[in-house]
């Protein structure tokens, strides 16, 4: 890319449709996004073409512990997109490539230090979640193989998060759709073709997160520059701006994975059957909702470019585009699993309960992604705004008070379709007073005169970065 391309496309989101930026952005991001989860999702019927019950039970309780993993790398991930995304919104090309080093840094050390703490305890971890028997043996061996692989997702999740700061929503979706379609080809070639089964698997989803960092260090490296490694008082520096976004995030986005652990403790003592059929939900729910994940992470860049910029009457625009966006997706989806509830349960074989839970969800409980998205979308304006604590308490919340009482009275009432109803309705509350805080906080932001002396919410101290050109900034 050349300089003046380069230059052209710095802060791209603070002109133009909000309401384009964020369909643009939302559909890119989504299509690789939904490729790996279709890719995840085909993992999970390669492995129930098998025939053995314990083998997909065994892939549910390890994906409930790779998605703390993945949270982890999501959180940081939005620290990273926030920080290059503002400074780009302030011309400072130097200094985001600066922050987006440092982020690479940050996360492979964060993610390594996670790695080598988990290791060790994957047995309890698992026992506690209802693991037990051949079931225990095979999803232990299974986290034995991918669990390593964490860092190399996380780095490559934070070069998306570079792409999507500067705008490059084709170059963000190439990373993950690359891994998606590695994975598409390495799953099928291992688990049948080199008869590995879950070791196949395994392997697969390993190679695939190589090729994911491969192809986003050549977008947010070698395309834009944009990783650019500081000396050690540059990383002191940027240690608070990024860990004062990134941790609250990273609560945040693992709230979400400790609600499912609490619903899948709760599944497993229905048996093996109802697991597998929640393991497929698992993998149903970010095929059909891709997209509003994906939208999550899109309106981020366009509100830190805007908010960099001090376009404070744009906030308000791209949140009511974003929460319009998401009523009208969901409600689509919603309509289509109701209608091809039966064909879905077919294509994966469900029997018993775990075919009445497939279904259930299709006609029921996927409507409460019309509040799940409402979260989501909320909690990306929070932690671009400055507010990341709010986004930490509303999906704390939810995955708390939103989910254990109700799945609780639901098992206790009607059984395991209880469970997945109490998971759906938790929603509701924190969905309508999560975006009710949001707009306030936008409209209040939005309030503030444009003047140049207007301070950015939690800067760094007013010293001299080592970041700077010259010139002591107020962003983090």
């Amino acid at each position: 890319m050349s300089n003046q391309a380069r230059a052209a496309s710095t802060a791209k989101f603070t002109t133009g449709s909000t309401m384009r930026h964020v369909v643009v952005m939302t559909g890119t991001g989504s299509i690789g996004l939904i490729a790996i989860f279709i890719v995840d999702a085909l993992n999970l019927f390669y492995i129930s073409l098998l025939g053995v019950e314990e083998l997909a039970a065994a892939i549910g309780f390890a994906s409930t512990l790779l998605f703390f993993t993945v949270s982890i790398s999501i959180g940081f991930t939005i620290a990273c997109s926030a920080l290059v995304a503002r400074r780009l919104g302030r011309n400072e090309r130097e200094e985001a490539a600066r922050m987006g080093g440092a982020s690479m840094v940050f996360m492979g050390l964060a993610t390594l230090l996670v790695t080598l703490a988990t290791l060790p305890f994957l047995r309890p971890m698992l026992s506690l979640l209802g693991a037990t028997g051949d079931t225990l043996e095979l999803s232990t061996r299974f986290l034995l193989m991918v669990l390593p692989s964490f860092p190399i997702m996380a780095l490559g999740m934070c070069t998306t998060g570079i792409l999507r700061g500067v705008g490059d929503a084709k170059r963000a979706m190439y990373v993950t759709l690359g891994s998606g379609v590695a994975a598409a080809i390495f799953d099928p070639l291992l688990i049948f073709g080199l008869d590995l089964g879950l070791d196949g698997a395994a392997i697969a989803t390993v190679l695939s997160r190589a090729v994911m960092l491969l192809i986003g260090l050549h977008g947010a490296h070698v395309v834009h520059k944009l990783i650019r490694l500081p000396n050690v008082s540059g990383l002191r520096e940027a240690v608070r701006p990024f860990f004062a976004i990134g941790v609250p995030a990273m609560l945040t986005q693992v709230a979400t994975p400790v609600g499912n652990a609490y619903v899948t403790i709760q599944i497993a003592a229905f048996g093996d059957q109802a697991v597998a059929g929640w393991a497929i939900i698992g993998r149903l729910v970010p095929v059909a909702f891709g997209v509003i994940f994906a939208l999550s992470g899109a309106v981020g860049p366009i509100l830190g470019q805007n908010y960099g910029a001090r376009k404070f009457d744009r906030l308000t625009t791209t949140m009511r585009d974003s929460l319009v966006f998401t009523i009208g997706y969901v409600l689509v989806v919603w309509g289509l699993l109701a209608i091809f509830a039966n064909p879905i349960a077919n294509i994966f074989g469900a029997q018993g309960i775990s075919r009445e839970l497939i279904v259930f969800f299709c006609h029921f409980a996927a409507g409460s992604f019309l509040f799940n998205g409402a979260i989501f979308v909320s909690s990306a304006a929070f932690n671009n705004l400055g507010y990341p604590t709010y986004s930490t308490v509303f999906n704390w919340g939810r995955s708390t008070l939103g989910v254990i009482p109700f799945v609780w009275a639901g098992a206790h009432y009607w059984g395991a379709i209880g469970v997945i109803a109490g998971w759906g309705l938790g929603a509701v509350v924190f969905g309508v007073v999560s975006m009710v805080v949001c707009f306030r906080v936008v409209k209040a932001i939005a309030s503030e005169p444009l003047h140049e002396d207007v301070p950015i919410p939690a800067p760094p101290p007013a010293a001299q970065s080592p970041f700077s050109t010259g010139k002591a900034s107020t962003l983090p």
